[in-house]
């Protein structure tokens, strides 16, 4: 069912096309789109917008996550490819209820420059829902492209190709209209959404094929696609695995570079233009568990990902690439003490580490031999048996029941942060905060290439897609709803209450 598409509570006042790209003779297009107006005006042609948009986000990506990764990386000179970038800012994060946001919030407003509620996807704040540059990018008739480490249909992917008001309890959702809007390229975590057990018996992925996506599940199978024109990757049931773990889990999944490039292949056959979106998940995520060693590999994963499309990008003059982080996480610092060595030295996540502890059947919780084992095996630390009891007080909810793996990894995480003096945000501070330890602060963004010069000072979130939407024409509004190049109207949320 398409809905109807609003472009209420933002001005985007820089929706500028280039003629020739889009058919068009003359130097200005009679439109603009404002928040209560459908008042025209004329809007001269930038000659030197992009053809091409490229959004990378580092999800949970402070300026002390990438201190921690260039240090350990290589040391106080070290420096990362995306420092090199000529266009440096900051971005201010807040969402629209809380002065800390969490990153389907933040994902809304960096893809449709609205703030919306803490776990709105799509939606503003009074829960309506809005388009996203994603889609003003496929109504005229572009290509366009997601990928993600975290599953394709959670916050920040969720928030450019689809909405629901609730972030979680909506990635069915997210799932089928992403399948009704065919966006040409999905590549990331989250099978588990597409299939019969969550779509009430009748999964998606064969849907998606019949609209003529070739379907991948792991690295070889990607890159033997070659070049089709629609391409469906879904590498994990979840998450997609931390960098640390995949030689430990034997996995076969791609890294994000390869997708990446997977994507840039298939998308720039489109003679008009594409946009597409990066974003390096895991990088919050093991920042939730105060993981260094985590945040270092994950963070150096994305960095050589913005090489290696800022390198594509250099051969062309038509490409505007933007990268950004979404909010921070756990406050994290390099310290003076923080041992280095200690944290380079580790081979998995704690997540992983999780994994292995054993339970006492009789306590319901772990054994203290499992703990101290772990602990000393993966991490080189010695517990003492206070240091367990706590750990062990620390790993069970209000009920006493044992925390699923992952929120056991940001325990163990927190120990070998303090073990290792690595700066972050006290662990009652991250049980006490909804968003599980996220932080205020501002993040930073870096741009390059065509229409990159205004990507400069301290910006807040919402007005990213001000700066990258001059490259979009979209199609009038309807009752009907806005059409795409397949002549059918984007599928957005029901509502879910909030109609």
């Amino acid at each position: 069912m398409s809905i109807k598409k609003k472009l209420s509570a933002v001005i985007i006042t820089g929706i500028i096309i280039s003629g020739s790209a889009l058919g068009f003779a003359s130097d200005t297009l009679p439109f603009s789109i404002t928040a209560d107006s459908e008042e025209k005006e004329q809007v001269e042609v930038n000659k030197n917008s992009p053809k091409n948009v490229i959004v990378m986000v580092g999800d949970g990506m402070g300026l002390g996550q990438m201190e921690i990764a260039r240090l350990l990386e290589g040391g106080k000179n070290e420096e990362l490819y995306m420092e090199s970038l000529e266009n440096v800012g900051l971005l201010r994060t807040y969402s629209a209820d809380n002065f800390v946001t969490d990153s389907a919030a933040a994902g809304t407003a960096i893809a449709t420059g609205n703030k919306t509620y803490n776990g709105g996807i799509g939606v503003d704040a009074a829960g309506e829902e809005v388009d996203s540059i994603l889609d003003l990018y496929q109504d005229a008739g572009k290509k366009v492209g997601l990928i993600s480490t975290n599953t394709v249909t959670d916050a920040t992917p969720a928030a450019f190709g689809g909405s629901a008001a609730d972030r979680w309890s909506g990635q069915e959702e997210i799932a089928r209209q992403m399948l009704a809007n065919e966006y040409d390229v999905l590549l990331g975590g989250g099978k588990n959404y597409f299939s019969a057990a969550r779509q009430e018996g009748n999964g998606l992925i064969d849907d998606f094929q019949s609209k003529g996506y070739e379907y991948v599940t792991d690295e070889s199978s990607l890159e033997a696609a070659g070049t089709p024109d629609k391409l469906l990757g879904l590498f994990n049931e979840s998450y997609m695995s931390y960098k640390t773990d995949r030689d430990e889990l034997n996995s076969e999944e791609p890294t994000l570079e390869t997708m990446t490039n997977k994507a840039l292949d298939v998308l720039s056959q489109d003679e008009d233009g594409f946009f597409l979106m990066v974003e390096g998940a895991r990088i919050d995520h093991a920042a939730h568990a105060a993981d260094a060693t985590g945040v270092w590999q994950e963070t150096m994963e994305f960095d050589r990902t913005v090489e290696q499309v800022v390198k594509w990008s250099e051969e062309r003059e038509d490409t505007l690439v933007v990268v950004l982080a979404d909010h921070e996480t756990m406050g994290m610092s390099a310290t003076e003490p923080m041992d280095m060595e200690a944290l380079k030295n580790i081979e998995v996540s704690p997540e992983y580490m999780a994994q292995q502890l054993e339970k006492d059947e009789s306590s319901g919780t772990f054994t203290v031999e499992s703990v101290k084992q772990v602990f000393s095996e993966h991490a080189a630390i010695d517990l003492t048996d206070q240091e367990v009891d706590e750990f062990l007080s620390n790993v069970k909810d209000n009920d006493g029941e044992v925390y699923a793996a992952y929120r056991v990894g940001w325990e163990i995480g927190s120990v070998i942060a303090d073990h290792y003096k690595v700066g972050a945000v006290d662990t009652d501070i991250r049980a006490e905060s909804d968003t599980g330890g996220h932080t205020g602060n501002m993040v930073p963004v870096f741009a390059t290439g065509a229409g990159s010069k205004d990507f400069e000072g301290v910006l807040d979130n919402t007005e990213i897609i001000n700066l990258i939407a001059n490259s979009v024409k979209p199609e009038k509004e309807t009752g009907e709803g806005h059409e795409n190049s397949n002549g059918k109207g984007h599928e957005k949320g029901k509502g879910n209450g909030h109609e």
